[in-house]
């Protein structure tokens, strides 16, 4: 039977070690103990992760297992989207924000114009811009 150390099992979910050791305490999901270890059965793990993408806990496991550092409270102004992809527009405070995501994504989400959302910035781009001569 295939096992997960927690840490393992976290980095699969994409949740934190102590986020997943809350559910365990929680009862959320069965834990074995092998050569003095907390283990997690693989179909336990897999039931888990079945339930996490069947019915999102968007606070446990999205909003608060991001380690965004910029959380922008806003409201969506716009979507365009193709078969493929969506491009979502948002007015954040003084701040306007494009996102782009999958269709299914922004359609899962329910984003639409009027909505309110939170955008998460990450600094995974470097942008550049043209400032004016001084």
């Amino acid at each position: 039977m295939t096992t997960y150390r927690i840490a393992e099992a976290a980095e699969l979910l994409g949740v934190s070690d102590d986020t997943l050791r809350r559910w365990i305490d929680a009862g959320r999901v069965a834990t074995e103990t092998a050569d003095g270890r907390t283990v997690i059965p693989g179909a336990d793990l897999a039931a888990l992760a079945q339930s996490l993408a069947d019915h999102p806990d968007r606070e446990r496991t999205r909003a608060s297992a991001v380690s965004a550092r910029n959380r922008l409270d806003g409201i969506v102004t716009k979507v365009v989207k193709d078969t493929v992809m969506a491009q979502v527009e948002m007015i954040c405070g003084p701040y306007r924000l494009v996102s782009l995501m999958s269709s299914e994504a922004a359609d899962e989400l329910g984003l639409e114009p009027g909505v309110r959302a939170i955008a998460s910035v990450k600094s995974t781009n470097v942008v550049v811009e043209v400032s004016s001569p001084s």
